[in-house]
């Protein structure tokens, strides 16, 4: 059985494209995590690792509004 990489031609989407729209539905999906994980912290009083779990979250923040905006225009045309 021979391997071959996904081209679209399985999917109908380019693994680029596909790339971009994994990573912006990861990122948003980890800050949504983040959150829970910082109550979880913030409910036992570590103040540090919420803050860890709070600049997770921006980023992740960010890179799903990048991911976005990428989306977007790539959409459009």
């Amino acid at each position: 059985m021979t391997t071959s990489t996904e081209t679209g031609s399985v999917t109908g989407t380019k693994d680029k494209d596909y790339n971009l729209i994994w990573f912006t539905e990861a990122s948003l999906s980890n800050a949504l995590r983040m959150e829970a994980y910082i109550q979880d912290a913030e409910r036992d009083g570590d103040s540090e690792l919420a803050e860890l779990f709070r600049r997770a979250q921006a980023e992740s923040r960010k890179g799903g509004e990048q991911g976005k905006k990428l989306l977007a225009s790539r959409l459009r045309g």
